[in-house]
């Protein structure tokens, strides 16, 4: 199983917040929302496989998104958590939405950062070059530079090294595997748009998310249960960027009746 971690709610709340990070991350990037959400929440907070404290898998092993939302479940189960909150960063956000696709009633209200929707042209040339030099190229140098490409900017700096510095933590091995999930990425984001969400939906998104951001936008005029907050001076992963904020708006949301 999953490695998790629990955080009791100081003021004695039945309700719960999962926390689901990004590729190469884990959970030691939520520390900021640890801080601050356990005064009003449970809190569980999960390693993906081969991430954080999480033991990797055989090597035989072919990952899928149904084996991975498997997992997630399987600690929910364990936990006895019934229904929580999620919040989820660029890849844990495409985590929690095909979560909806089958178990929909675990889940309260969702807060995703730095959302992923769709690919547009960058990012598709992204993945085709990571296909290409995977087989030679340290796993490494490829996320560093996935890193830069999709975090250029100084202000984000803190998140850009933070992930880095984690994902160095991952071995070669599980860094492939994942990898060929971005074989199946495309056709799962055409059915999450696709999708008429009725969870109420919040995207928190860096205005410099130049990647991801556009496909948000479109999709929040669609979707009526979904709404968009964009913070200035931010990128990707906006919970590092801008942690008040972040926690902030996420806790009024989640507080609200609607």
């Amino acid at each position: 199983m999953l490695h998790s971690t629990f955080y009791k709610a100081e003021n004695n709340s039945k309700k719960w917040i999962t926390f689901i990070h990004g590729a190469g991350g884990n959970s030691s990037i939520w520390y900021n929302q640890v801080r601050f959400f356990k005064a009003y929440f449970n809190i569980m907070l999960i390693d993906l496989r081969g991430h954080g404290k999480s033991k990797s898998p055989s090597e035989e092993l072919i990952y899928s998104f149904d084996l991975i939302i498997d997992d997630l479940i399987e600690v929910l189960n364990y936990r006895k958590i019934l229904k929580s909150h999620f919040v989820g960063i660029s890849l844990g956000s495409i985590l929690i939405q095909k979560m909806i696709q089958t178990h929909s009633n675990r889940i309260e209200k969702i807060g995703l950062g730095g959302a992923i929707l769709n690919l547009n042209f960058q990012s598709r040339m992204l993945m085709f070059f990571g296909k290409l030099s995977q087989s030679t190229l340290p796993f490494i140098w490829i996320y560093t530079f996935f890193a830069y490409v999709i975090m250029p900017y100084r202000n984000h700096r803190k998140s850009r090294e933070l992930f880095i510095r984690e994902a160095k933590k991952l071995s070669e091995n599980e860094f492939r595997k994942w990898y060929k999930l971005t074989a199946k990425l495309l056709p799962l984001l055409e059915s999450v748009r696709n999708q008429e969400v009725k969870i109420p939906t919040l995207y928190i998104m860096g205005s410099q998310d130049y990647m991801f951001l556009p496909f948000v936008k479109k999709i929040v005029k669609i979707h009526k249960y979904s709404k968009l907050l964009k913070l200035k001076k931010s990128g990707h992963v906006v919970n590092i960027d801008q942690p008040e904020r972040f926690n902030d708006e996420l806790l009024s949301f989640f507080l609200s009746k609607n």
